[in-house]
């Protein structure tokens, strides 16, 4: 029975045409506001009986967590990936999901015990007085399909999850006890200490954190941004050491700022919006009372000193300069958007632009600007605008004549009157994102909106993002009014750095080593008065990139062909061409994806250099037309697929084929100056530099190192490419175009004849000879001997980095034929059961380290299963043998499953393989990974459901026991261990008679088995 206490809001939420969903907000008496979603997609075949709601295992509750943490700007393997676990045709269903914002965050940390509104995030995971198992709310919703995160801004901490549909008031019930009553138990703070520490060191050795750790550094004293948000073992023991009672300051935090009045939750489930408020109300009526209200930070302007430059050493090898200047927060000018409409014309890449005239000039390679959307960016306190400017070698000597054309371009905007045409364009775009705006993972809408709530009047909460509603010239000025010299902070983060300096000051938490200079007054006044504005620089012009025509294609009535699958309309010896016309979404949007084989891109270690600087080379010729495109939200992707060019075009429909023209003309005749040779060049060989620099994406790289039997070395590609002159490339670019084969999936709003009128578009840019088959690259795969256990052991690249990786392969089997699909099923079946136990295991209780996963592996269709744990505090031997004891118990905890349980895990992954695409792009990409394998199974889901539905708890002993556990004589592993920069490898000799360690990966492969090429 809904109460009559809660205030409620119907129809008030503002929502696109396309949006099926029913929106409610609702106030508790207790201030919590939530906002409830019924989707009927949940349950598209109506809403279940409430009273037979499945709240545990026994039709009562229970728990579970999937940390899926990624590693930022991490390097992704295109001819590996996980499993995919989504489907395409039969009836689909969504996950239920829910999200909490609580407003208050890391600005709220009291100075002695700095990071704990992020270590209180952690403990609320770690049991409640209901649930007082630690894992109890991450087990439930593993279990039952789901996954669990949590992150802590500077004004707000958000708490979200996902779960299969029949079990959101379960999943509501645990997550709700986090608000109520959590234990924080004082041994579990005790461990969950490191899992602060270590996630902090996973970011110690980021160059992008190491800044923004800086400025708070360098703020004034006493501001809010003067402090260590992400705190550490070392912030928080020295509390305790300076006398503070840790877990009564943590719960007193708790106390004073998790009540109602401070939270914002949304829920998005299947069932009515009547049956979802009295679940919240009987779930989060206990919350602590509160007034609506925020938290009013204190802080003085200005942040930081003025007229200062900081010169911060990079980890990297990279130069880039950061002007920041400090603008009044324009939280309640949503509607309006200044600092958007200048970041449109200061971070613009086409003609007149600052970056088209720096990268004319030599001086920069990239260029973006704006208010990010960070809390530290976005505050109650200030908006944060920000230019990033990655330079060259020329560009770091001439660094203040850049800045100084940043100042040209800022007074030709002040000089000229504001223009209401690009603000109309910038409307007219958000208008189209919001009226056809595609769906995302449950829980991220979830936690978008959560975060909403306090931020956007109540019909705005989804139309706030997008709104241009306002043209406030005068604001705009006002706002401009801001960037000038004296209000301007300079960051220059480089490689090239004067280590002899006297003036060298470390950053104390991550030991970043700084100069501080002053800027002299000439330069501040050459800045103020900038000369002669350069006839080059000028506003945009107009776009011709957006779309006018939304109108939704229609099956052709006379087509019996399965509209679920694409059908191959185009089979010649040049293409191989695949259509879908898209029937679930309905909007004008379209995705063309072109796989295209060139002549001897990998023959050769100089071949692949060459095809890679032909490829960056052709993108920065590209990059004006592709920049508009984009801005118009029809995007473009160019890369290289191992041996092959990937081009991808998708967004708005209307202009596609005319995007596409574009490009195919430009590169047909494409071939590269002196100039841009050059940079481009330079930008390589320091991106070659830079790779590995992280020990996770270090330990994947020397797994497909030794598993794939072509795979260059990245330090003989360096040496390659220093050695490159333009007149090589210039040679080869021509043979390389000469004989082409292309494959390409059209999917969306696209009729059938202008799928095909797409391919004649390529076809006549590139009328050359098809490749034959037996010249195109064979891809093959190691084929590890039964019995194997291989190791590799490497240094971390950077000798500052303190973590270490071990990664645990098992290979599998090759992924044809019948036997095929079952094992895939298998080897997801096997990761839900395993997962959260493993994390529970090395992360929570033993404490390995922040990053502990285990997932199925595919490289180029070879079935594989890793684990892999990253730490500061252990070295990788030690690290293997956690893992090797883990899985040794692994038989024991399969054999002692519960029926019910083993269910649960079935059906909550048949759910997850069943689960309704979010929107028209994550199907094409499940579709493309179909044709980029050469398995062109498009309804392999529902085939891996159909095994599932067939499989017992003994098939997954029996797998475990075949390929995984290490008494198995088919068992093959390639243990790679990555060591970090405190850890001593001669450690790993005492091991050196039980296994075989690769010391030269070629002479190992030169004696090797592999499997046949299948893509």
């Amino acid at each position: 029975m809904v109460s009559d206490k809660s205030k409620c809001l119907d129809d008030v939420v503002i929502k696109a045409p396309t949006d099926k969903r029913l929106y409610r907000i609702v106030y508790l008496p207790n201030g919590l506001q939530a906002l409830l979603i019924h989707d009927p997609e949940i349950f598209p075949e109506g809403p279940p009986d409430p009273s037979k709601t499945l709240e545990n295992d026994n039709g009562e509750e229970e728990e579970d967590d999937d940390d899926d943490d990624e590693e930022e700007d991490g390097e992704d393997d295109e001819e590996e990936g996980e499993l995919n676990e989504k489907r395409t045709g039969v009836p689909p269903t969504k996950k239920a999901a829910a999200a909490m914002s609580v407003g208050m965050g890391s600005f709220s940390d009291p100075s002695e015990a700095q990071g704990l509104a992020h270590f209180l995030e952690h403990m609320l995971f770690m049991g409640s007085a209901e649930f007082p198992d630690e894992n109890e709310y991450d087990s439930y919703i593993s279990k039952h399909g789901g996954s669990t995160n949590a992150y802590t801004e500077t004004e707000h901490t958000c708490y979200h999850f996902e779960v299969k549909r029949e079990f959101l008031k379960g999943a509501l019930r645990r997550f709700s006890q986090f608000f109520v009553s959590p234990l924080v138990k004082a041994e579990a703070m005790e461990r969950e200490v490191l899992a602060v520490d270590s996630e902090f060191n996973q970011v110690l050795q980021n160059d992008h954190c190491r800044l923004q750790q800086l400025q708070c550094h360098t703020s004034a004293s006493g501001h809010a941004f003067n402090k260590f948000f992400w705190g550490n073992k070392k912030s928080l023991a020295d509390a305790v050491e300076k006398g503070v009672n840790l877990r009564e300051q943590i719960l007193e935090f708790y106390r004073e700022y998790y009540h109602g009045g401070l939270m914002k939750l949304v829920v998005i489930g299947g069932e009515s919006l009547d049956v979802l408020q009295e679940w919240v109300e009987e779930l989060f009526s206990d919350v602590k009372e509160g007034s609506q209200s925020s938290i009013k930070i204190e802080s003085q302007l200005p942040i930081w000193k003025a007229g200062k430059i900081y010169r911060l050493q990079a980890v990297k090898d990279l130069h880039n300069l950061n002007l920041t200047w400090t603008l009044p927060c324009l939280r309640k000018e949503y509607l309006k958007k200044p600092e958007d409409y200048l970041a449109h014309l200061l971070g613009h890449e086409g003609k007149g632009s600052l970056l088209f005239f720096l990268k004319a000039k030599g001086y920069a390679t990239s260029l973006s600007a704006g208010v990010g959307d960070g809390g530290m960016y976005r505050s109650s306190i200030a908006y944060i605008f920000n230019m990033s400017i990655y330079l060259t070698d020329s560009g770091l000597e001439k660094v203040y004549e850049v800045i100084g054309v940043v100042y040209q371009y800022l007074k030709l905007l002040g000089q000229a009157e504001t223009q209401q045409w690009i603000f109309k364009e910038l409307q007219d775009i958000g208008n189209l994102e919001f009226r056809f705006a595609e769906e995302q993972p449950q829980d991220d809408y979830a936690a978008e909106l959560a975060e909403n709530l306090p931020r956007y009047s109540d019909e705005h909460i989804i139309y706030g993002d997008y709104a241009y509603e306002v043209w406030d010239n005068n604001l705009i000025k006002h706002v401009l009014s801001f960037f000038t010299p004296e209000n301007m902070r300079v960051d220059i983060l480089s490689k090239s750095f004067d280590l002899q300096s006297k003036d060298i000051k470390c950053e104390p938490w991550f030991g970043s080593k700084y100069i501080e200079e002053d800027i002299s007054p000439s330069l501040l006044e050459l800045w103020r008065e900038s000369p002669q504005i350069d006839p080059s620089l000028h506003i945009p012009f107009r776009n011709e990139f957006i779309p006018c025509d939304f109108s939704i294609r229609s099956p052709n009535p006379n087509n019996d062909v399965n509209v679920c699958l694409p059908k191959c309309v185009l089979d010649h010896p040049l293409m191989k061409f695949w259509y879908k016309l898209d029937q679930t979404f309905k909007v004008p949007r379209a995705n063309a994806y072109f796989l295209i084989t060139v002549k001897g891109a990998y023959s050769n270690v100089k071949s692949c250099v060459q095809t890679e600087l032909f490829v960056n080379l052709l993108k920065d010729e590209l990059n004006e037309i592709l920049y508009q495109a984009g801005v118009a939200k029809l995007d473009t992707s160019l890369s290289i697929v191992g041996d092959k060019l990937e081009l991808k075009v998708y967004g708005f429909n209307d202009k596609l084929q005319v995007l596409l023209s574009k490009i195919l003309t430009i590169t047909k005749s494409f071939m590269p100056n002196d100039d841009r040779f050059k940079v481009i060049k330079e930008e390589m060989e320091r991106s070659f530099r830079n790779t590995n620099m992280k020990p996770l994406n270090h330990s994947s790289y020397l797994r497909l190192q030794v598993l794939r039997e072509d795979y260059w070395d990245v330090d003989d590609k360096l040496s390659c490419l220093t050695d490159l002159s333009l007149g090589d490339l210039k040679a080869f670019i021509p043979e390389l175009l000469s004989e082409l084969h292309i494959e390409c999936l059209c999917h969306g709003n696209l009729s059938e004849e202008e799928a095909i009128s797409i391919s004649e578009i390529f076809r006549r840019h590139f009328p050359v000879q098809p490749l034959p088959l037996e010249s195109r690259h064979a891809e093959r795969v190691i084929c590890l001997p039964s019995g194997s256990k291989l190791v590799r052991d490497v240094r971390v690249k950077n000798k500052l980095e303190v973590n270490s990786v071990a990664e645990l392969y098992f290979q599998i089997e090759q992924d044809i034929g019948t036997e095929a699909t079952k094992l895939r099923a298998l080897a997801d079946l096997f990761d839900d059961i395993i997962e959260e136990p493993l994390f529970d295991q090395l992360r929570t209780k033993e404490q390995l380290g922040y990053t502990v996963q285990c997932s199925p592996r595919v490289t180029y269709r070879v079935l594989g299963f890793c684990f892999v744990v990253q730490s500061s505090k252990y070295n990788p031997v030690y690290l293997q043998g956690r893992i090797d004891n883990f899985i040794d118990s692994l038989q024991e905890l399969l054999e002692e499953l519960d029926d019910e349980s083993f269910e649960n895990y079935k059906s909550g992954l048949i759910a997850k393989k069943l689960e309704k695409e979010p929107s028209l792009q994550y199907e094409t990409n499940h579709l493309w990974g179909q044709v980029v394998d050469k398995r062109y199974m498009f309804d392999m889901m529902e085939k891996e459901v159909e095994e599932l539905k067939t499989i017992t708890k003994s098939d997954v002993i029996d797998w475990y026991k075949t390929y995984i556990s290490s008494s198995s004589s088919q068992c093959r592993r390639l243990a790679v261990r990555v060591w970090g920069c405190n850890t001593d490898m001669k450690e790993a000799e005492a091991e050196r008679e039980s296994v075989m360690v690769i010391e030269d990966v070629m002479a190992y492969k030169m004696q090797a088995d592999f499997y046949p090429s299948l893509c």
